[in-house]
């Protein structure tokens, strides 16, 4: 490992005190080498690490807390998403966590977040692990030089082994949580080893301090560009194809997951990516299979037997297996994290309904509603207790990362969208001609076809339709895609089981935006689709 007698920054802030065993900016090598030997994880056949992130293979958000004090009282959402935690409680872990420190070896890493450096952020990620210590790596942006007498604004402590005995007290639900201090500027990170909770929380911050202090839009979405000012956007859940389709080897990857756009363009909150591995193809996505090389840090996989090759179809550990890797694994990224605002944005959603159509015109008062709604579904299969098709909604696709109301972020990106030319597109990369479990999904070939139609501006010169129940305008053809694919109600064999189950659908949006009906316009609501009693449309 690297030398400590080096400089060692002064951690006594964050409790603690005791650096023999602190490794500072180790190199990722050191960090493979320390992780090898110590029995985190294992090469695999490209040089990739291989880690287990143990008992917790995704986030946890039932135990994510911000502490309520005079900075968030009157401005964070409060509720199931933001829970809050007392000072005293948080208090009372953060000295804990970082006595827990003192008595095992650290890694120590600052990095940045933001690629404007009008709205950047210094983060000092303080991990317990070197895995966690190359996520940090890969996820944060790299400095150029770094200087450990300075202080970066935001610490972060991860630490797996640590878990609070007495959690009902504090007023925790586990012994396990994640917890913000906006006064403090520090994350504490407890019993979960699942890397994810860094980034998240970083996520979460921004998405805070940037709308309410600088108005500038934080977004859960991919970016890329074509270098020529025609930057697009993709919003999406986890499973839509966020990382797959931005990930495209004729245009430039600005980032996969977290972006802010202000009055000047668009720019990355990372300097990496952090991609699903589930049933990963080199044919199919070769940009992502290619990143998986030395330096990278892949989760969760299970190695075929014998052999360090990573079987990316067993999900056996979890379906959650994921790959960290930093922007330049990425041939063709965008190496400033900075582009032109976009004049395309694609909204994500896998309808296992399969009834909404593969690709749909949206006008302001529509994006502005499935902004705020952020569906998508769930199958059979992917939770325990899940045996049919479930919606999912998440505000301005990424709820669970908002500490502010989503009506502020959707009023951003109104200004956004009046201001310039923009056009705004809903995407189905679910089923068609039926529901999950009858139907079929949607080709990648297909869904990437209609993209590059709309990026050139060659699907806006179609003909198009209005859908009777969700009145999205869908086009009745696209280079590459068959006219038939682009109608949803055609594909189906029964036509009245087709609105029975797109009623039901419109149902469920409307259920779920009730608790926005009176942050909204009359016209944002008159987007909402029509949810019929009669098996066909009058």
């Amino acid at each position: 490992m690297n030398d400590l007698k080096t400089t060692i920054p002064d951690l006594t802030y964050l409790f603690i005190r005791n650096t023999d065993r602190v490794h500072y900016q180790a190199s990722v090598a050191e960090l493979v080498e320390y992780a090898i030997v110590n029995r985190e994880g294992n090469l695999s056949d490209t040089g990739a690490l291989s880690a287990d992130t143990g008992r917790f293979t995704g986030r946890l958000p039932a135990d994510r807390y911000i502490v309520r004090d005079e900075v968030t009282e009157d401005t964070v959402w409060w509720g199931n998403v933001n829970q809050p935690l007392s000072e005293t409680s948080f208090e009372f872990l953060f000295e804990q966590v970082g006595v827990y420190f003192n008595d095992r070896n650290i890694f120590v890493r600052d990095g940045i977040a933001g690629a404007d450096t009008n709205h950047s952020i210094g983060i000092r990620t303080i991990t317990e692990t070197a895995y966690q210590n190359i996520f940090a790596h890969n996820l944060f942006i790299r400095p150029a030089a770094f200087d450990p007498t300075a202080r970066p604004e935001w610490s972060v402590l991860a630490a797996p082994g640590y878990t609070c005995t007495q959690p009902e007290a504090l007023g925790l639900h586990h012994g396990n949580f994640v917890v913000i201090s906006f006064k403090r500027k520090v994350v504490l990170i407890a019993g979960t080893g699942y890397t994810g909770e860094i980034k998240k929380s970083i996520f979460s911050v921004l998405n805070y301090t940037l709308p309410l202090n600088k108005r500038v839009l934080s977004m859960h979405c991919a970016a890329n560009t074509d270098g020529h000012g025609h930057t697009a956007l993709f919003f999406g859940l986890s499973g839509t194809g966020k990382t797959t389709l931005s990930a495209d080897k004729g245009r430039m990857l600005i980032g996969d997951d977290e972006h802010g756009w202000d009055n000047n363009g668009v720019f990355n909150f990372e300097g990496g990516c952090y991609a699903k591995c589930i049933g990963l193809d080199e044919n199919k996505e070769p940009e992502i299979f290619r990143a998986v090389r030395f330096g990278a840090l892949i989760e969760n996989i299970n190695f075929f037997p014998g052999t360090r090759v990573p079987n990316y179809d067993d999900v056996s550990k979890t379906e959650n297996t994921r790959v960290a890797y930093p922007i330049h694994h990425v041939s063709g990224g965008v190496a400033s994290g900075r582009a032109s605002a976009p004049k395309n944005i694609f909204f994500l959603t896998a309808d296992a309904f399969g009834v909404i159509p593969p690709v749909s015109l949206l006008s302001t008062a529509q994006a502005m509603y499935h902004f705020m709604s952020g569906y998508t579904a769930k199958i059979a299969g992917t939770e325990e207790g899940i045996s049919e098709p479930r919606a999912v909604f998440s505000a301005c696709f990424g709820e669970a990362f908002l500490p502010l109301h989503p009506s502020r972020y959707a009023e951003l990106l109104k200004d956004r969208l009046v201001a310039g030319k923009i056009d705004v597109w809903l995407i189905n990369t679910g089923w068609i001609a039926g529901p999950y479990g009858i139907g079929r999904r949607i080709k990648l070939r297909y869904t990437r076809s209609i993209i590059q139609a709309a990026l050139s501006g060659t699907l806006k010169e179609s003909t198009f339709r209005i859908h009777p129940i969700f009145r999205l305008r869908y086009p009745t053809s696209c280079p590459d895609v068959p006219d038939a694919v682009l109608d949803p109600i055609q594909l189906w064999p029964d036509e009245q089981a087709y609105y029975a189950q797109a009623s039901q659908l419109a149902k469920l949006f409307h259920a779920n935006f009730k608790k926005f009906a009176k942050e909204v316009s009359d016209e944002v609501l008159a987007a909402a689709p029509v949810a019929m009693e009669s098996a066909f449309p009058i």
